[in-house]
C-alpha cells in the first residue's frame, strides 16, 4: 500500500516537473517559439476552443458573496475546451443581471480569478481564459465609471480627453480580471435614423480617424506588457453605419473609393497606433456579408496593414451568414466561409462548434485552424496570462476613484454644444427661480445611452440634481411634464396633467429649463433578440427610442414632447432647451422658437453636474457637433463632406443642414487673423494664424482646418476637414495656432483606386465650422 501511495506522489511529482519543463511554460523563450510548441501539444479540439468566445454571465454562481464557477461553465469548458469569454461582468435587462444577483468590481476580481484558476487546473494544457468585455463608454459592469457616449465624446473634439478616456476604461478592466474591451466604435454616421449612431464618432474620417486612435493609445496602444493594456476592439468592420434605410444590419450600398477614402481611415489608423482586435459587422456589401468577406480580412486587415491581431465575429454574425444573409446551407458552411476569410473568433455562435467535422470531412485545412489559433494564443503570451493570470481582488478599490470620475466630469463639460444663445440669455443668474421640466430633467439612465449597467443610488448625477447643487431649493421649481413616448392611449390623460403640473411650474419661475430628447435606457419590459438588440413592442412603450435596434423612421420628438414645449413657450417665460439625445434629432421648432438651444448627447454619470456647470457660466461651452443635424428626415443623408456637386435647395426647404458639422457657440467671440502658409519640403507646409479672444470670458475655440482640390481627376468632396485642435485662450488674449499639412492631406483615391497626389490648385480655409470660412488660402501643387 505504501509502495502505491509512493509511486502516486512520485508519478505526480514528475508529471508536475515535466509540466514546469514544457517550452511554452518557460517565459524565458521567445513567444513565436511558445506559440509553436503549444499548437504541437494541441488536439484539433483544443485549438477551435481557443476560437470560441462564449456568453458568460451565467458562468458563475454566488455563495454568499463569494462567486464560484457554475456547472454550465464547467460543462461548457469540458466539452467545447473553450478558451475565451464574452461579457462575464455585463449586467443588465438582457443579462438578467442586477444590482442585486450581479457583480460589483471585487466580486468581478474575485470571479474572474474563480473561472481563470478552475481553466488552468482542470483543462489538460492548463491554458488561461481571455475574458473580453463591452467598454464603448466605459466598462459596462456594476460599479464601473460610465461615461459619455461615442458621439458625445467625439464632441470633445479632444484628442487628449479621448486618451485619459481609454487609460481610465483600460484600468478599470484589467483591475477586475478582463483582457479585453470592446470599443470604440469607428463606425461613420451618414444616417442618423440609425440605432447606433451614438455609439459612433460622428460622420467624418478624421475626426473619427484622431479620436478612436487617441482611445487606443489610452487602451495601452497595443503594449501588452503594461498592466493596464486592453486588447482594444475595433468596431464594426466595415461601413455598418451606412446601412439602406438606417435599418440596423441591412446592406450598405458603399463604392470601393468611398471605402478607401472615408471608412477604411480610422480603422486603419487606430491599428497603427495598436489595435489588436477588429470585429466585423452584421451588414453586407455589394451582396458579400462582412463576415464571410475575405477580402476585407485577409488581404487588406492581415496583407496590406500588416494587422497581428484577430479578428472577431460580432454576435452571432458567423451563424448570420447562414440564417440572415442565406449564403451558406447550414452552420457547418458558415463557419467554413468566416474562418476562410479571416474571421479567427466566433462570438457566441454555434457555428465554430462544427469546424471539427468540417476539417475530418476535408472542406477545411487544420492550418488554417493553427494560424487562428496562433493569433489568440500570441495575445495570450504577450500579456504574461501564462505567468500571471490573476488579479488582486483588493486593487479593485481604484474602480471608480476620484480621478476617474473627475475625468468624466471633464469630459461631460467638454461635450455640451451651445446651437443657440438669443440676447446671451445663458449663462443664467444665480438669483432667479427656475422650472425645470421634461423627461429627461431627473432621469438616470436617460442620461447614461446603451451599453450601460445597472446603477446604485447617488452613482449619476441628473440635470435637477445638477441645478440643485447650484441654486437653493427654494429657487428650484420641478415638473416631469410628460414621457419621452408616451403615446399609448392609456397614457394620454396623465400626461395632459403632467404638462398643466409643468406649465404652472413655469408661471411661477423666471426661467424655464426644458430637458427633452431622446433615451436609450433598457429596461426589464423590453424583449431582446438573441444578439442583444432591443426589440420595438407596440405593447409596452418605455422611453427607449435608441439603442441597438431602436431605428427610427422618423426624428423628431416622440410623444407629447412637442405639446409640452410649445405650452411651455405660450407662458412668455424665456425658454432654454436641453437634448438629450442618441442621434442627431430634428431641432426646428427650438431653432425658431426657444431663448436658447444646447444638446449634451448622453453624457454619462456627470452629464448633470456638467449642464449645470454650463447653463450658469461656471463652465464655457465649447462642444462642437460631430455630425450634421438635419431640417428633415427627406434630406438624408446630409453629411457635410459629400461629393461635388454642391446641393441645390427641394422644393420645401434648403439642402443646408439645419446645424452643420463642426458648429458650436459659446459665451465669448474669437476672431481668425494673419494666416501665413509656408512650405518647409517636398509637399510639405506649415498654416499657421492668430486666434483672439474678443469677448468678455475665457473661454476654449475649435479651430478646424478644411481642404479640397479645385479640380481632380476623380469626383472629391466639397470639403474635407483635414485637422483640428481645442485650445484654451484668456479673455483678451491671442494664441498663435500652426497646422503642418503632410502629403497624405492631399492625396486621392484615382480612377484606379490608388493613392496619388496631382498637381493643381488645392483651396484651404481655417474657421470654428465647416461652414464658416474665417481665412482662406489656394495651395499650387505643380
Amino acid at each position: 500500500m505504501k509502495q502505491t501511495i509512493l509511486a502516486i506522489i512520485l508519478t505526480l511529482c514528475s508529471a508536475a516537473s515535466w509540466a514546469q519543463k514544457m517550452p511554452y511554460k518557460d517565459p524565458t523563450l521567445p513567444i513565436n517559439e511558445r506559440v509553436a510548441d503549444l499548437l504541437g501539444r494541441m488536439t484539433l479540439a483544443e485549438k477551435i476552443g481557443q476560437l470560441r468566445c462564449t456568453l458568460a454571465w451565467n458562468y458563475y454562481e454566488l455563495k454568499g458573496n463569494k462567486p464560484m464557477p457554475s456547472e454550465q461553465f464547467k460543462k461548457d469548458l469540458s466539452e467545447g475546451h473553450i478558451g475565451m469569454l464574452w461579457a462575464t461582468y455585463r449586467a443588465d435587462p438582457w443579462t438578467q443581471k442586477t444590482l442585486a444577483n450581479g457583480l460589483n468590481p471585487e466580486r468581478a476580481a474575485a470571479a474572474g480569478n474563480a473561472l481563470q484558476r478552475y481553466a488552468i487546473e482542470n483543462t489538460r494544457l492548463g491554458i488561461p481564459l481571455f475574458l473580453a468585455e463591452e467598454a464603448p463608454h466605459g466598462h459596462m459592469a456594476i460599479g464601473t465609471t460610465v461615461f459619455p457616449t461615442g458621439l458625445a465624446l467625439a464632441a470633445t473634439w479632444n484628442e487628449e480627453t479621448l486618451k485619459r478616456v481609454g487609460q481610465v476604461i483600460g484600468k478599470e478592466i484589467r483591475l477586475q480580471g478582463a483582457h479585453i474591451s470592446y470599443g470604440p466604435v469607428l463606425d461613420l454616421s451618414r444616417d442618423p435614423r440609425w440605432s447606433r449612431v451614438e455609439e459612433s464618432m460622428g460622420e467624418d474620417p478624421v475626426l473619427t480617424s484622431q479620436l478612436g486612435a487617441a482611445m487606443v493609445k489610452g487602451l495601452g496602444g497595443g503594449n501588452l506588457v503594461n498592466p493596464y493594456s486592453t486588447i482594444a476592439t475595433l468596431k464594426h468592420f466595415i461601413a455598418y453605419g451606412t446601412t439602406e434605410g438606417g435599418q440596423n444590419g441591412n446592406q450598405s450600398v458603399v463604392g470601393t473609393r468611398d471605402l478607401l477614402q472615408n471608412f477604411f481611415p480610422p480603422f486603419e489608423k487606430a491599428v497603427k497606433e495598436g489595435a489588436l482586435s477588429v470585429m466585423s459587422s452584421y451588414n453586407s456589401l455589394d451582396g458579400i456579408p462582412s463576415t464571410g468577406n475575405a477580402w476585407l480580412y485577409n488581404n487588406l486587415l492581415k496583407g496590406q496593414w500588416a494587422f497581428d491581431g484577430f479578428v472577431v465575429s460580432d454576435l452571432y454574425s458567423i451563424d448570420g451568414l447562414y440564417h440572415t444573409h442565406h449564403v451558406c446551407a447550414n452552420l457547418e458552411q458558415a463557419a467554413v466561409m468566416a474562418l476562410k476569410a479571416g474571421v479567427d473568433v466566433d462570438l457566441g455562435g454555434n457555428a465554430y462548434a462544427e469546424l471539427e467535422k468540417a476539417v475530418q470531412k476535408g472542406a477545411l485545412s487544420e492550418k488554417l485552424i493553427d494560424q487562428a489559433c496562433a493569433r489568440v494564443l500570441r495575445k495570450k503570451f504577450e500579456m504574461g496570462l501564462f505567468e500571471k493570470p490573476y488579479v488582486d481582488v483588493k486593487a479593485t478599490k481604484d474602480v471608480h476613484s476620484a480621478a476617474h470620475k473627475q475625468v468624466a466630469l471633464d469630459a461631460a463639460r467638454q461635450l455640451i454644444t451651445l446651437l443657440k444663445n438669443d440676447g446671451g440669455v445663458l449663462p443664467l443668474s444665480k438669483n432667479l427661480r427656475l422650472a425645470v421640466v421634461g423627461p429627461n430633467a431627473d432621469n438616470v439612465y436617460n442620461l447614461l445611452g446603451d451599453y450601460t449597467a445597472p446603477q446604485a443610488m447617488g452613482h449619476v448625477t441628473t440635470i435637477l440634481m445638477g441645478i440643485r447643487q447650484k441654486l437653493p431649493q427654494q429657487q428650484v421649481l420641478y415638473a416631469r411634464g410628460c414621457a419621452i413616448r408616451d403615446e399609448a392611449s392609456a397614457q394620454i390623460d396623465e400626461a395632459s396633467a403632467q404638462i398643466d403640473e409643468a406649465v404652472q411650474a413655469a408661471l411661477h419661475a423666471d426661467v424655464v429649463l426644458a430637458c427633452v430628447g431622446g433615451s436609450s435606457a433598457r429596461d426589464f419590459k423590453t424583449n431582446y433578440h438573441s444578439t442583444g438588440a432591443a426589440e420595438v413592442n407596440a405593447n409596452s412603450v418605455s422611453d427607449m427610442e435608441s439603442g441597438e435596434g431602436y431605428d427610427r423612421a422618423t426624428l423628431s420628438l416622440l410623444g407629447k414632447q412637442q405639446t409640452l414645449l410649445s405650452a411651455l413657450k405660450a407662458t412668455g417665460k424665456p425658454l432654454i432647451v436641453v437634448y438629450i439625445e442618441g442621434r442627431p434629432l430634428l431641432k426646428n421648432w427650438a431653432a425658431e422658437h426657444a431663448d436658447a438651444l444646447l444638446t449634451a448627447y448622453y453624457p454619462g454619470e456627470a452629464g448633470g453636474t456638467a449642464i449645470a456647470d454650463v447653463l450658469f457660466g461656471d463652465y464655457n461651452p465649447a462642444g462642437r457637433l460631430p455630425i450634421s443635424v438635419p431640417r428633415s428626415e427627406g434630406q438624408l443623408p446630409v453629411y457635410y463632406n459629400k461629393r461635388a456637386p454642391l446641393p441645390h435647395n427641394y422644393v420645401e426647404m434648403a439642402a443646408t443642414p439645419l446645424y452643420p458639422f463642426g458648429y458650436g457657440l459659446c459665451y465669448t467671440t474669437f476672431h481668425y487673423d494673419n494666416l501665413q502658409v509656408n512650405k518647409i519640403g517636398e509637399r510639405r507646409y506649415t498654416l499657421s494664424f492668430d486666434l483672439t479672444n474678443t469677448g468678455k470670458r475665457d473661454g476654449e475655440e475649435v479651430a478646424q482646418l478644411y481642404l479640397t482640390p479645385e479640380t481632380a481627376s476623380v469626383v472629391q468632396p466639397v470639403k474635407q476637414l483635414k485637422h483640428f485642435k481645442r485650445v484654451a485662450i484668456k479673455k483678451g488674449e491671442t494664441v498663435h495656432m500652426t497646422f503642418d499639412l503632410h502629403p497624405e492631406d492631399f492625396q486621392i483615391i484615382d480612377s484606379m483606386l490608388q493613392p496619388v497626389i496631382e498637381p493643381g490648385l488645392f483651396n484651404l480655409f481655417v474657421g470654428p465650422s465647416s461652414e464658416v470660412k474665417a481665412l482662406q488660402h489656394t495651395i499650387n501643387f505643380k
